[in-house]
């Protein structure tokens, strides 16, 4: 077929170049995204900082080594739905009863209370009108669950009751996401209309999260089981992924957000004994969109309106978290925290969040704010992730020093699982293993993914964790560094080793014993820090030999130090001809060869 750009080869040609254009587009993003990424961790800076500086490099304000811009947004949409959805499937009541009150009632009057002061602020001064001020409220209201959890970490602060109270606020406000997002669109209207129209907009919701509830509680679990019944993580992921977005999509059509349908579609998954393996397969691919999605946003940054606006996102910068300190402090004073911890809930909360993006994104496709008001927020967002932490690390710092006040006792928080045993893989050896460990009490904690093994844990009631024993997040989950031990009984040595080493770093000096899957596997286990190496060939060697022994009248002492000796020596000396902690053997007599 002939068309105006040349023959149909030329025209084929042409389709495939723009199909490259797009491939080498991402290509660049995504590479360009890793050195920003790269260089916000040598700063100790969250990685997102680094995606958006990444996207402004090569955004049309910078190179402009981007051509297909639209495409590149659109996949980065995609970002965001894993991001709303692996947030809904994290979700978790037992996380908000840890601290009580402050999670709940101070995470909604925190919002509550900075989205009134600011729509109040901006309609009295004439800046914007009353609904883009009740916008920009929910924008700022909202805080980086990566940067304060990031800045817990490096501060010492996470598990203590400062860094659980913010911990719990952050909870309300990412559960908060979903419903702004759901009110927005509702917010276009004007008048009368607005009332209607809110009213509809709830109800649209209510109805769609009872059908929510519904398949949550009677089709999501049937759907995950069969699943993972095939045993492929390949069909896991692709199950959940089209749940993800169909789900996303249904409430879309319905005039509700698609980033609140994703938000549900994780909170349907979130009480599900598959949720674990659910974010376990999804983490992956939704950090790679992420970072495309930042990335993205970085490109809308303007690096010049900043300059030539720098007084003025100078000040909104100091206006935010001044605000937001002077609103969270006051909220954690009032239920019952002492100064101290207010004031680093307060510092730990000060910035605007990642999820604000979103919101942001959404509000000025619907014309909720404008153009201008979305880069002076992009950009006030932007410094204040970057001021935040440096602020929480100065603030402890001088807290310390000073010793202003005497923070009541420490109160951890109280984990499901402690000084447990965790047993990595649930085949024939770790059924063996669990069995023998329960008859004397023991606490025990299984981690496995086969669906056989599940079924199997679930009709013998032993508590269990679905999901990867390599993998960060399940071991985490699993409590490993409360634990007393972990036995990895996993039948592949890739996977072994690389539960070993994640485990030691999660817990260094927690007991690790391997089961061996081959005999040369021995050594390399053992230089990697297993505390124990146990192969079944050996053992049953040693086990043959323990009871011949006895019959044959040699003292019990004495077999179990030969056995230990054997063990010590890591079964090397059973490979000897004469093994050098057992007795030389005696050549055999002529006579007795006769």
């Amino acid at each position: 077929m002939k068309n105006r750009y040349g023959g149909e080869g030329d025209w084929n040609r042409l389709l495939v170049q723009e199909d490259l254009r797009l491939i080498v587009d991402l290509l660049i993003v995504l590479a360009t995204a890793l050195g920003g990424g790269l260089l916000a961790s040598a700063l100790k800076q969250p990685p997102l900082l680094g995606y958006i500086l990444a996207g402004v490099v090569i955004g049309p304000a910078g190179l402009a080594g981007i051509r297909e811009v639209v495409q590149v947004e659109t996949l980065a949409q995609f970002g965001v739905t894993l991001l709303l959805f692996s947030l809904g499937v994290e979700f978790s009541l037992g996380k908000l009863r840890r601290v009580g009150g402050v999670a709940l009632g101070g995470g909604l009057l925190q919002m509550g209370l900075t989205v009134g002061l600011t729509a109040a602020a901006v309609s009295l001064t004439g800046w914007l009108a009353p609904m883009s001020g009740v916008v920009l409220g929910s924008i700022l209201a909202l805080s980086s669950t990566a940067v304060a959890l990031k800045s817990l970490a490096e501060t010492g602060q996470t598990e203590s009751l400062a860094g659980q109270a913010m911990l719990g606020i952050l909870i309300v406000q990412d559960l908060a996401v979903g419903l702004m997002l759901a009110v927005l669109p509702a917010l276009t209207a004007t008048g009368e209309g607005l009332g209607s129209a809110l009213g509809f907009a709830l109800l649209k919701l209510v109805g769609f999260s009872l059908g929510a509830l519904v398949l949550g509680r009677w089709g999501v679990p049937p759907l995950l089981r069969f699943l993972a019944q095939r045993e492929s993580r390949e069909l896991f992921l692709l199950g959940v992924v089209c749940l993800c977005v169909g789900i996303a999509l249904l409430t879309q059509a319905l005039g509700l957000s698609s980033e609140m349908g994703a938000f549900v579609a994780g909170l349907m998954i979130a009480d599900v004994e598959y949720a674990d393996q659910t974010l376990d397969y999804v983490e992956p691919l939704r950090d790679v969109f992420g970072a495309l999605f930042f990335a993205s946003i970085g490109m809308l940054i303007d690096p010049q309106f900043i300059l030539t606006h720098a007084p003025l996102i100078a000040g909104l910068v100091l206006l935010v978290m001044l605000g937001k300190f002077g609103v969270v402090v006051p909220v954690t004073r009032l239920f019952g925290y002492p100064w101290t911890m207010a004031l680093i809930v307060g510092c730990g909360l000060s910035q605007i969040g990642e999820f604000s993006f979103i919101l942001a994104t959404a509000a000025q496709g619907l014309g909720l704010i404008s153009r201008h008001l979305y880069l002076l927020v992009v950009g006030t967002t932007a410094i204040t992730l970057l001021v935040s932490p440096v602020l929480l690390q100065w603030v402890v710092r001088f807290l310390e020093q000073w010793q202003m006040g005497t923070p009541p006792p420490e109160m951890p928080v109280a984990p499901i699982f402690r000084e447990h045993i965790v047993i990595a893989g649930y085949g024939q050896i770790g059924q063996d293993v669990a069995q023998i460990l329960a008859a004397h009490g023991a606490s025990l904690l299984i981690v496995e993914q086969s669906e056989g093994a599940i079924a199997h844990l679930r009709g013998r009631g032993l508590p269990y964790l679905c999901g990867d024993a390599t993998s960060w997040g399940i071991l985490q989950r699993a409590n490993l560094p409360q634990a007393q031990a972990l036995v990895v009984t996993i039948p592949d040595l890739a996977s072994i080793r690389l539960c070993l080493k994640r485990a030691l770093q999660l817990a260094p000096d927690r007991e690790v014993i391997v089961c061996a899957p081959r005999r040369e596997h021995i050594d390399t286990l053992y230089r990697l820090g297993a505390t124990k190496v146990i192969h079944p060939d050996f053992e049953a060697s040693l086990g043959l030999s323990s009871h011949l022994l006895t019959q044959l009248g040699v003292p019990p002492q004495e077999i179990q130090m030969e056995l230990a000796a054997i063990r010590n020596h890591h079964y090397q000396d059973l490979n000897l001809a004469e093994p050098a902690c057992l007795p030389p053997l005696s050549p055999p007599s002529l006579s007795s060869a006769s």
